[in-house]
């Protein structure tokens, strides 16, 4: 009943809401705050940590606690971290259109789109999705309906025809009717699939901790329990020294604080890049950009403006279907009025229209949306059909007749579009026979600025750039040599890529791929991650969303299409393709520093389970109380992870992430358990008391730690000196002020003595071990090598 003109009054939409005929938006799927609040509480390590708590308490031994403020502040940054990406993922619905065009009493306005109502007349025009299923009254548009469908064809919709809600328009402008608002049109019955469809993959660092952290906590619980039966009747401990020798030999042994270091690492270079105007919808792609070999750009909008401008026409002799022939201004005239019918959908059509002006001198019977698909858009005068297109795709096997001219224009990276006469019916589908030309229009992108300078950064990170675009090969590729991109005269026409295979094989020999098709930027994506590369994805329309989504890491343009910037895991807010460095930058200090700060952490967790497997073999009480490991963890591995975390560090992630640190970690780890093995067997033989040998090995384990994180900042820069000595005067402070609180007493007699020798003999020994460590693992990578070589051979 909705006038096709005038659209609903002000009494129909206001009588159709307060009947619930609103296009009210799909109730929130993500958890809900209490579930996120429980989920981070009740966790099987909080639990582990619990029953230590509860333990300690019930003995009040409650100085042994000091592990409880990194558990608690891990708790914190993580329900922090998943209500800020509960609130990300609640604005992200199969209908992500917060806006739409509608009209309402013969007037076009712009309303959110919760307050459309059933019947509501809306205009949707390229780049936009649709808010509810419609049925189209007037115009004509392709649709891509793959979000909602599956398919990524694009669809031909005329008059009469549904389209629905999700989807949208690639091309063309229309007026649809709602038929289908709110919970009932088609995408709310797909949004909880949808945001289910979102979930993270977890990155090579998150998934070597979870590793970690599942391997300890099997291994506690048996472990555990010996310890405290042990020392209760083996050793014949009371019920408090038991609980207090296996919480420090178990909490000791759980790496707690490298996920807290994790985590506020990921959150501090998020909100950096934010200060940046880059907005980072998924944290883990962060680590995931810093792993990228390769990336794959388009031309227009990341290495050239995306605004184009006509800069010649060069108008061919042509002769009409009736034997006249048409002059100069005739020809001039024609363009202008097909040029003047089409509706300026793309940079394409605003520069031509730019040049030649909107007016339109006689009204055409039909017109033909630009399709990505075809390449191609037009319109129809009676029998008279006019194209303006891609060459390759309008001239078909004339191509060749006019190499010469568009080569010439090509070889400067110029784009062509040819204007000429159809000879065959045309519906909006693909040219089977070669329009007759009847100009050429030469149009051109300028290279951006800061291009340069951007590709010569990402070659000395050495990541290879692949330019797919949907222009002339020869046209790309002239433009990619002017950015100074690598091998970029190595390119290559998509159109004769038939097969996967042979998608396959021009990925390792070419760097520009021309008249590439939708479908096409996704094989490619695939076939550069099938050949074993981490690839990045930037866009900025329609066309690249399969590609986006495909690609292990996805950046979109924010002034691109409303499909591309909800596909991307980011978006540049400024369109400023430069910024690619600072988030490459970002991730890779991330994972440096991280890879840096987590062999600390680890050392520990290595000394602590060697050390626990001698106390059950020797049948002895664990040497530490748990607030001495505490006093080793605050100031030679947390606090200082902490700085060194967010320190620059561009260096190139290399090399598997868990194997690295335990690489790193081993000669700190069995150094501490080496010298601790030392003073317990000289505590043992002597009798001296347990607050003794156990201050005697904190001392000595603080030496170590320190020189360890001497080792992990060199080089030293002004930051890395100065969190050395701070965590030098603390532990001096600490010593002096806070001694009851980390269990520390005054050593006397032998113990001071062998203290004081285990000191200094642990600062040689400590480079003894690292370099013993550093040999084996060369012997065993030559070795490795030699043993590949071989079999190869």
């Amino acid at each position: 009943m909705t006038d096709v003109k005038k659209g609903l009054t002000a009494n129909e939409v206001e009588q159709l809401t307060n009947d619930g005929m609103v296009n009210v938006s799909v109730g929130k799927q993500s958890k809900t705050i209490g579930q996120i609040v429980a989920g981070n509480v009740f966790t099987y390590f909080n639990l582990i940590f619990a029953v230590f708590a509860v333990l300690l308490a019930l003995v009040r031994s409650y100085n042994n606690m000091t592990f409880l403020p990194v558990i608690i502040s891990n708790m914190f940054i993580g329900i922090i971290q998943e209500i800020r990406a509960k609130k990300v993922l609640d604005k992200l619905t199969v209908v992500n259109a917060p806006k739409t065009s509608v009209i309402r009493d013969g007037q076009l306005h712009t309303v959110a789109s919760e307050t459309l109502v059933k019947g509501d007349l809306c205009v949707f025009s390229a780049g936009n999705q649709l808010s509810a299923d419609a049925i189209l009254v007037d115009g004509f548009v392709r649709v891509n309906e793959s979000l909602v469908t599956g398919e990524s064809d694009e669809v031909v919709k005329n008059a009469g025809d549904i389209l629905l809600s999700g989807s949208f328009i690639v091309s063309g402008e229309c007026k649809a009717v709602l038929t289908n608002v709110g919970l009932d049109a088609y995408a709310a019955k797909l949004a909880m699939e949808a945001k289910a469809g979102r979930k993270k993959h977890k990155t090579d660092m998150m998934q070597s901790l979870d590793k970690l952290v599942k391997t300890i906590g099997v291994l506690i619980i048996p472990i555990g329990a010996g310890l405290f039966l042990q020392s209760r009747f083996a050793v014949g401990g009371s019920i408090k020294s038991s609980i207090d020798s296996m919480v420090a030999s178990l909490v000791g042994m759980i790496p707690e604080g490298l996920y807290l270091l994790a985590s506020v690492a990921l959150v501090v270079s998020v909100m950096r890049l934010g200060k940046k105007n880059v907005i980072v919808h998924e944290m883990n792609c962060v680590e995931t950009l810093a792993r990228v070999n390769v990336l794959c750009v388009d031309k227009t909008g990341t290495i050239t403006r995306p605004d184009m401008s006509v800069t010649h026409v060069e108008i061919l002799d042509y002769t009409d279907g009736y034997g006249k022939h048409t002059d100069y201004h005739e020809t001039e005239r024609i363009i202008k009025n097909v040029v003047a019918a089409i509706s300026s959908d793309n940079a394409t059509m605003e520069a031509i229209h730019s040049y030649y002006g909107i007016e339109e001198e006689c009204e055409c019977d039909q017109v033909f949306p630009f399709s990505s698909q075809n390449k191609y858009s037009g319109a129809r005068y009676g029998k008279d059909v006019y194209l303006l297109g891609a060459p390759e795709y309008l001239l078909l096997d004339s191509y060749p007749d006019y190499r010469n001219i568009i080569d010439k224009y090509s070889c400067n990276g110029e784009r062509i579009v040819v204007f000429g006469l159809a000879n065959e019916q045309i519906t909006g589908e693909a040219v089977t026979k070669a329009i007759t030309p009847m100009a050429f229009i030469i149009l051109e992108n300028e290279i951006r600025e800061t291009a340069k300078e951007t590709f010569e950064y990402f070659k000395k990170q050495g990541v290879a750039i692949k330019v797919i675009s949907g222009d002339n090969p020869l046209t790309a590729s002239k433009v990619a040599i002017r950015a100074g991109i690598d091998d970029a005269t190595y390119y290559i026409d998509a159109t004769t890529l038939k097969t996967d295979k042979d998608i396959a094989d021009a990925v390792q020999k070419y760097t520009v791929f021309g008249r590439v098709i939708p479908e096409q930027k996704k094989k490619i994506i695939e076939a550069f991650k099938m050949a074993g590369n981490v690839v990045a994805m930037t866009g900025d329309g329609v066309n690249d969303v399969l590609a986006l989504k495909c690609a292990d890491c996805s950046v979109a343009m924010a002034s691109g299409s409303e499909a591309a910037s909800n596909a991307a895991q980011i978006v540049l807010l400024d369109s400023d393709f430069s910024k690619m460095p600072d988030v490459v930058g970002e991730g890779r200090r991330v994972v440096n520093n991280i890879k840096r700060s987590a062999s600390l952490f680890l050392a520990k967790n290595i000394f602590s389970m060697l050390l626990t497997i001698f106390t059950l073999i020797s049948v002895n009480l664990y040497p530490l109380y748990p607030t001495q490991l505490s006093f080793l963890g605050i100031f030679t591995i947390g606090v200082p992870a902490f700085f060194l975390a967010l320190q620059p560090n561009k260096s190139l992630i290399k090399g598997d992430f868990l194997l690295n640190v335990v690489l790193k970690a081993l000669p700190t780890g069995l150094t501490d358990f080496i010298v601790v093995t030392i003073i317990t067997i000289y505590g043992n033989c002597t009798g001296a008391p347990h607050e003794q040998t156990a201050t005697a090995a904190t001392l000595v384990l603080l030496t170590v730690g320190m020189a360890a994180l001497v080792r992990v900042c060199k080089p030293f820069d002004i930051i890395r000196v100065c969190v050395c000595v701070a965590m030098a005067c603390g532990i001096v402070f600490s010593m002096i002020f806070l001694r009851s609180l980390f269990a520390m007493v005054v050593l006397k007699g032998l113990a001071l003595n062998l203290t004081v020798m285990m000191m200094v003999l642990s600062l040689p020994l400590y480079r003894y071990v690292c370099r013993m460590t550093a040999w084996l693992i060369d012997f065993f990578e030559n070795h490795n090598r030699h043993f590949r070589h071989l079999l190869k051979g």
